[in-house]
């Protein structure tokens, strides 16, 4: 893998994370990213395919709302793997109520075969 497909899986994964515009674009958007059979695990969830991504997305999103997710430094990758650092945000006011990283494993198609997530920082934690 290069740097490129490193950083275009990351791309689409906040696309995918960050889709608000209906159902339809979001299932797009998670199929554009994440392999049909990929896996979603942090301490809050943990899913597979792209419809217990989508609930993920969407839980997310209805919890959030006005928030995004912000790529945090660069990614960084080697093999297949990569990590990546990000905030949510609100748009309204730009603070970051939670944080994290996560470790992807990519498909040889330069889709997302899994996620590693972790939580560095949670509202009223």
């Amino acid at each position: 893998m290069t740097t490129h497909a490193y950083e275009t899986a990351v791309q689409r994964y906040f696309a995918a994370w960050n889709t608000t515009t209906g159902p339809d674009d979001l299932a797009k958007a998670v199929a554009d990213a994440f392999t049909e059979d990929a896996t979603y695990t942090d301490p809050l969830a943990d899913v597979r395919g792209h419809a217990g991504l989508v609930a993920a997305i969407a839980g997310a999103q209805a919890q959030f709302p006005g928030f995004e997710f912000a790529l945090t430094g660069t990614p960084d990758g080697h093999h297949d793997l990569v990590r990546f650092t990000w905030d949510l945000v609100s748009r309204a006011d730009g603070s970051a109520p939670a944080a994290g990283f996560d470790v992807v494993t990519l498909a040889e198609d330069g889709r997302i075969a899994s996620v590693k997530g972790f939580l560095d920082r949670l509202p009223g934690a």
